[in-house]
């Protein structure tokens, strides 16, 4: 029997997220200490509040299929979250529910994007941007960053980038993997752009929103004129510690949610009922439930940056939002250990896994091969070990 797969498997990546924590699986399952700093994941527990709500769905019998884009409780809790906190409007046709946020981004590229349509990442991009737009047959349109500008990019950058074949913008804020937000004058200087362009819909990863330590989250389709041309994607994985519930979400314009809906229809049709019942009680919570979480995030960036300002060949940046630190490690290309040597960042990540137990991911998977990214998505004590391991690994090479 011949083993065949598809043109498309074969131009697709692994995520390097998923890889490397699988890596570092293996090497603890073979009585291997090794602390994992590959994936992005809160470590802690769902609030209760959310759990009961599972729990009461599931008593109630609220266990049968829902419509496609979500229950009318969770898309008018939605549409309310939208308006409380985002200065956004939207009717409940145009939210739709999704079973995580990487649903929710692939549901708006396959429905808007054409083979050889133009989409600009900018970089770091998250990993799955990229392989989303191959799948709808795009082209990844990589407009680069660096540490220097705190990985954000500048109008003019994005004005230069766009050409008559651009369908598409894709960015995050707070930014996986970086940690970067872009504040109201940034967002608002993209908007400038942006508007210019009437082809182009702007998809707003806001997945992190509420893992912000700047004053204020600045939402693209808030900006004038951008409503209409802006898909904001948002779930409650990152804030609300339920990752493992898998529930995304979009506000966007009728035509596009309508679209969404259809693809989604052939994919999977609806979320879990049960998922929707506890998303619907987080966005009906006050933000403010999560604040503790938040706090322990804050303190836990200045143990990072503090500590892996001091690693040798480590430029680091003060991230802005999300649980990551996204170091330039550039300086440690070229230096080796025992004949082993360091070209890349892909090397650094896995010489540390290697020599210090620890498990990064590299920037080339974000679109920022000069880079990895570490998440401080762990305890205290948990943190300052890994630091102390990479410190006394890169200490070692010359």
């Amino acid at each position: 029997m011949e083993h065949t797969t598809s043109d498309l498997l074969q131009r697709l990546s692994e995520s390097a997220t998923i890889a490397m924590a699988r890596k570092a699986r293996e090497l603890k399952n073979q009585g291997i200490d090794v602390i994992s700093l590959s994936l992005g994941e809160p470590d802690f527990d769902t609030p209760a509040e959310m759990k009961q709500a599972g729990i009461d769905a599931i008593e109630a019998n609220e266990t049968h299929y829902t419509p496609v884009p979500g229950t009318p409780r969770i898309r008018k809790a939605i549409v309310e979250k939208f308006k409380r906190d985002n200065g956004l409007e939207y009717t409940m046709d145009q939210v739709v529910v999704s079973t995580g946020a990487k649903q929710s981004l692939a549901n708006v590229v396959l429905s808007l994007v054409n083979p050889g349509d133009e989409v600009i990442l900018p970089a770091p991009y998250w990993v799955s941007y990229e392989e989303i737009v191959k799948v709808a047959g795009g082209i990844p349109v990589v407009l680069p960053t660096s540490i220097d500008n705190d990985y954000k990019i500048q109008p003019s950058e994005l004005e230069a980038a766009i050409t008559s074949k651009t369908r598409m913008v894709m960015y995050s804020s707070p930014c996986n993997p970086s940690g970067s937000v872009y504040t109201e004058a940034e967002t608002a200087a993209l908007a400038d752009v942006l508007r210019k362009h009437d082809r182009v819909i702007t998809v707003s990863d806001e997945i992190y929103e509420l893992i912000n330590f700047t004053d204020k989250h600045a939402s693209m389709a808030a900006q004038p004129g951008m409503w209409e041309r802006t898909v904001t994607v948002n779930g409650v994985s990152k804030g609300f510690a339920m990752t493992g519930w898998r529930l995304g979400y979009i506000g966007a314009p009728t035509w596009i949610a309508a679209a969404c809906t259809k693809i989604q229809g052939q994919f999977t049709s609806a979320p879990s009922s049960i998922t929707q019942a506890a998303s619907a009680a987080a966005l009906e919570a006050d933000p403010a439930l999560v604040s503790d979480m938040v706090d322990a995030f804050r303190r836990r960036r200045a143990l990072m940056v503090e500590g892996l300002s001091q690693v040798p060949g480590f430029k680091v940046n003060q991230p802005m939002g999300a649980f990551y630190v996204f170091p330039d490690v550039s300086a440690l290309f070229g230096k080796s250990f025992q004949g082993k040597s360091l070209n890349n960042a892909n090397d650094v990540a896995f010489y540390l896994l290697e020599e210090a137990k620890v498990a990064s991911v590299s920037g080339a998977a974000f679109g920022t091969p000069e880079c990895i990214r570490l998440s401080y998505a762990a305890a205290d004590d948990v943190l300052a070990e890994a630091v102390r391991r990479i410190d006394a690994a890169c200490r070692q090479l010359s």
